[in-house]
């Protein structure tokens, strides 16, 4: 990890570039099965996505971030590459569950035990590695998350289903921590669709899901792209986040900018580092550096220095390309005039 003040990340994702994708279908929705959206024929499409990931490697290096992804060019979605790659799940005949934005969402089905057949992400995280000298962080559905974004027509006790998700997690992220993560973070955004159910078994299953690793460990919580989530929807609390400070993940990702969220929370996730949203996703003009530091001093009343990332709420994937790296530009720029005044 970087020893740096108010080191600057990026919580996963980065836009695709258009040659790559068809963006306008990818506007529509967060895809659970998958998806053809790409641009590129089956032959060539590895080398295109080699191509795009350089290309995000670069503007994330160029913008100053210090502990970059690749971001995510590979995936139709954070979750469903990995989600889609188990045994147990079938995608064919997909089920229906409701999005957090209200709309019927086509999702696995789960049709026998959830087991890892074998590596799905290592070789993203092996070209990260190759590709830079940055700090070099990786992302993975967490298994609260892939249970509630599937229809569940096997198991009879959702706890052993959502812990099978987890031994499933926990093999592929050692394989990445092998492959060269320097971090690993776990995307659990559903931990508020179901609260409850998250407060019985979300906990033991990150636990589970992250046990053994020796690099730093993340979970990340938003409520929603804001490409498909209105600002005004989103509440300015978390319904499950202090239960997070007694998680084994040495650190918490949450969107704060776009929601406006009451930073008094960070005072409960001690004594957790956390990775707090600075940049709003749903404005399309760039933050000025200045407004960057001021998010992070507000962020500073509640939390000291050492315990603080600067980051933007959530993936930047739905963002036009330009628009991503000028707010990255600005989120370094910001720390960096904090970090001069502390």
């Amino acid at each position: 990890m970087t020893k740096k003040l108010l080191p600057t990340t990026v919580v996963g994702s980065y836009p695709q570039p258009d040659w790559l994708v068809d963006r306008a279908m990818l506007s529509k929705t967060v895809p659970r099965v998958r998806m053809d959206i790409w641009r590129v024929a089956p032959q060539w499409l590895e080398q295109a996505q080699d191509d795009a990931t350089l290309l995000a490697i670069r503007d994330m290096e160029r913008a100053g971030i210090d502990i970059i992804t690749d971001g995510e060019m590979r995936r139709e979605s954070y979750s469903n590459r990995f989600a889609t790659a188990l045994e147990g799940i079938d995608t064919a005949r997909p089920g229906e569950v409701k999005a957090r934005s209200g709309h019927q969402t086509p999702v696995p089905r789960i049709v026998g035990k959830v087991r890892r057949k074998g590596p799905v992400e290592v070789r993203d995280m092996e070209f990260l590695r190759a590709n830079t000298d940055r700090v070099a962080k990786i992302t993975l559905p967490g298994p609260f998350t892939m249970s509630q974004q599937a229809v569940n027509e096997f198991y009879r006790d959702e706890e052993e289903m959502v812990m099978d998700y987890a031994v499933a997690v926990n093999a592929e992220a050692r394989d990445l921590e092998r492959a060269g993560a320097d971090i690993i973070q776990l995307d659990e955004p559903w931990l508020r669709n179901d609260p409850e159910a998250a407060k019985r078994v979300a906990v033991k299953a990150i636990d589970r899901a992250l046990e053994g690793l020796k690099v730093p460990t993340i979970v990340h919580l938003c409520f929603g792209y804001a490409a498909l989530v209105a600002g005004e929807t989103k509440p300015v609390g978390y319904s499950f986040l202090p239960q997070l400070a007694d998680s084994v993940a040495q650190q918490i990702s949450i969107e704060a900018a776009q929601p406006r969220l009451d930073l008094g929370v960070l005072q409960e996730l001690a004594p957790k580092t956390v990775l707090l949203g600075v940049i709003d996703l749903n404005d399309q003009q760039a933050e000025t550096p200045g407004v960057v530091a001021d998010r992070i001093r507000a962020g500073l009343k509640f939390i000291g220095p050492d315990k603080l990332i600067p980051a933007p709420d959530c993936g930047m994937k739905y963002l036009p390309r330009a628009v991503a790296f000028a707010k990255l530009s600005a989120l370094s720029q910001g720390a960096a005039i904090v970090r001069t005044e502390l």
